[in-house]
């Protein structure tokens, strides 16, 4: 950058330690005093009594030698110095590399009326990517007051703004009515693609666990109201707070699948392994006949859930403990059960829930067998009601039980001064 000082009383230059084009321009005095720098060089303070009144004389001029190391440069300096004289400030900077170029000399003259017009046109135009990294170069030159509405374009006035973005961007997607295909696929690939997954994964979190807390109270309150008042009143209370549970239901279900997908379900499936009392509430709703007629899927689309994540789990997607693994089979076992009693297998999205209850078994039976022996042995036999009239309808439950009772029938395996002989252990055959 290129330095300014006084070398004797009528004559001022620009020097450079490496100068490569020199030029001198005759300036009025008044023309310069515009600019603090030359404003305080022709000052009492810094000039002598006769010299100040010289550059007091409105006709009075000094001549500016100017050391820069390129014609671009030299340009820019006699654009500047130009708009000294017009002010035509509109009709010069008219492009972003323009005032970016301006900008950094009138900063080192202290032309302030020019730097104010190179930031006014720099706040109100888009910026390339380019011309953002030299922006934020440039923005360090200003006071503070002069780069304000440009760092309020770079840098953010709360710390958690960009949490707070993603929290109404998936807000968005999980409620939007407009267009709501198109808004969840544009949030979706938002969060695959930010670099912090740590802040992925706690915004997510945040609005799975306000989703389910929306699901749990309506079931609730469907299942107890708490409420007094006409017949017809209570019941379309209960309507509404079955739309309500049914809604959010589907909402949880686009959470759990980019929670997936982006691999942060640890938290959902920790959320859902805890729900005794939801899905005690759950089963006692399946076989309401106000659910069946008016929210027939809500069961699906609170299983989808289950089946996302249990299908994760068993793929070694999510990592959980034995106790996890155990109480979500333990409590959500019974919900898949009470639904395949209470769904029909015929009429419009039979096919669905036929696919889906099949997927869920086997899923079940897989997490299952993860499981020490004795957990597995109680919760295998709640799986009866898988089974068919023909085993060859229903090989994963064959399969199974298969492996349960050959690691059951190898006794006390690999414990140290014990028997490894194997005990003689049914097999279930295809007949």
């Amino acid at each position: 950058m290129l330095q300014l000082a006084a070398k004797h009383a009528d004559e001022l230059h620009f020097s450079s330690e490496q100068g490569e084009l020199e030029i001198e321009v005759h300036l009025h005095s008044v023309i310069l005093s515009q600019c603090r720098y030359f404003a305080a060089l022709f000052s009492d303070r810094w000039q002598e009594k006769g010299l100040s009144d010289e550059a007091n004389d409105d006709h009075s001029h000094f001549a500016l030698k100017m050391c820069v190391p390129s014609i671009q440069a030299l340009g820019t300096y006699m654009c500047t110095l130009q708009l000294l004289y017009t002010k035509d400030f509109s009709e010069v900077i008219v492009e972003v590399q323009t005032a970016l170029s301006i900008l950094p000399v009138a900063v080192e003259l202290l032309f302030e009326e020019c730097i104010t017009a190179c930031v006014r046109f720099l706040e109100a135009v888009p910026w390339s990517k380019e011309e953002e990294a030299e922006i934020k170069q440039l923005v360090c030159l200003l006071q503070l007051q002069e780069s304000e509405k440009l760092l309020a374009r770079l840098s953010p006035v709360k710390n958690s703004a960009v949490e707070d973005m993603l929290n109404e961007l998936v807000y968005a997607a999980t409620h939007s009515h407009q267009n709501a295909a198109s808004v969840k696929a544009f949030v979706a690939k938002i969060l695959s693609t930010f670099p912090s997954r740590d802040t992925v994964r706690l915004v997510l979190n945040r609005a799975f666990v306000n989703s389910l807390k929306t699901v749990k109270d309506s079931v609730e309150e469907y299942t107890s109201p708490n409420v007094r008042g006409r017949y017809d009143e209570i019941e379309a209370m209960q309507r509404q707070n079955l739309h309500t549970a049914v809604v959010s239901g589907r909402h949880l279900l686009w959470l759990v699948e980019r929670m997936i997908e982006l691999r942060v379900a640890e938290t959902a499936v920790q959320a859902w392994s805890e729900q005794r009392a939801f899905t005690a509430n759950l089963q006692g709703a399946c076989s309401d006949d106000m659910w069946r007629n008016n929210v027939p899927g809500l069961p699906a689309v609170l299983l989808r859930c289950t089946c996302r994540l249990l299908n994760a789990m068993v793929a070694g997607s999510i990592l959980t403990s034995q106790n996890v693994r155990k109480r979500l089979a333990r409590d959500w076992l019974p919900v898949l059960v009470t639904s395949r009693e209470n769904v029909s297998y015929s009429g419009l999205g039979a096919s669905c829930n036929k696919q889906l209850h099949k997927e869920l078994e086997v899923g079940f039976l897989q997490l299952i067998m993860t499981l020490p022996i004795t957990d597995a042995q109680e919760l295998l036999q709640q799986c009866l009601s898988f089974a068919t009239r023909s085993i060859e309808d229903c090989p994963h439950l064959v399969s199974a039980f298969n492996t349960w009772f050959q690691r059951a029938g190898q006794g006390n395996l690999g414990r140290p001064g014990k028997s490894n002989e194997k005990e003689a252990c049914p097999k279930i055959c295809n007949v």
